[in-house]
């Protein structure tokens, strides 16, 4: 008797749930769509993400169909898929050329590589593919509002690269490899010029070339340091160390005489 009881309670809870599902051979594109939507604004983003595919595949060339586009790449970066979000959206981008999706299809491309880039001490592909992606984002849509935030994620960006490069360098001169360090610092230098590791990165190499008795090369680096950052906590230091080097010069260069 309990188990027929239970029996009926599970049939009448599928057919209640089987009752408000929607037949959606019946919709048009437009009545899909909005149906599609209200499951993405539910956060059903499975169901949402079937929906929307469906959409693109029984209704190519319909006017919704760079919504479903885009849309279908937000369910994935929602669900933090992010390499099929930015697979999604780079579709739009190529398949939608003049959607309004597109700066924002941009954008999303670009966030979905961001969200992927690993800490600094692994591989930095998805790090490079993001600043590629947002400098494209901006490049193409300068006056677009998330110009700045783009900017500012470059930045951040940048500055994980360099902290990586960094990181390399100083591994190396604790290991007494000075070449191999003072490479590694002047990668710093010139590719993340504007970022923080810059100035440390200089400032160590000149402390290299001082210690292997460098004098010109340090000499030329110290004049790279103030030019670029005069302000930098070190610059007073580097000031000090160029007087007592062009001192040692002088000396050495009066001895030759």
């Amino acid at each position: 008797m309990i188990r027929n009881v239970l029996t009926y309670f599970i049939l009448l809870i599928f057919l209640v749930a089987c009752s408000g599902s929607i037949d959606t051979s019946k919709l048009t594109p437009e009545e899909y769509f909005k149906y599609a939507m209200e499951l993405y604004n539910k956060e059903d983003y499975q169901q949402a993400a079937i929906e929307f595919q469906n959409i693109l595949m029984q209704f190519p060339g319909s006017t919704v169909n760079d919504d479903a586009q885009y849309y279908l790449g937000m369910t994935y970066f929602n669900e933090e898929q992010y390499l099929l979000a930015a697979y999604e959206f780079s579709k739009l981008i190529q398949n939608y050329a003049t959607s309004p999706f597109v700066p924002d299809a941009q954008f999303m491309l670009a966030e979905s590589y961001y969200k992927l880039s690993p800490p600094y001490q692994l591989d930095q592909s998805y790090t490079k593919k993001a600043i590629e992606e947002f400098q494209a984002f901006i490049d193409i849509f300068p006056s677009n509002p998330k110009v700045e935030e783009a900017e500012r994620k470059i930045k951040e960006l940048n500055d994980k690269l360099a902290r990586k490069e960094y990181q390399s360098a100083l591994i190396y001169e604790k290991m007494e490899y000075d070449k191999a360090a003072m490479k590694y610092y002047d990668y710093v230098v010139e590719t993340y010029h504007d970022t923080k590791y810059a100035p440390l990165a200089l400032y160590n190499k000149i402390k290299i070339e001082v210690r292997k008795g460098m004098i010109n090369e340090a000499l030329a680096d110290i004049n790279l340091f103030l030019s670029r950052y005069p302000n930098d906590d070190n610059a007073n230091e580097i000031r000090n160390l160029e007087i007592e080097l062009i001192n040692k010069h002088n000396e050495l260069t009066t001895e030759k005489k």
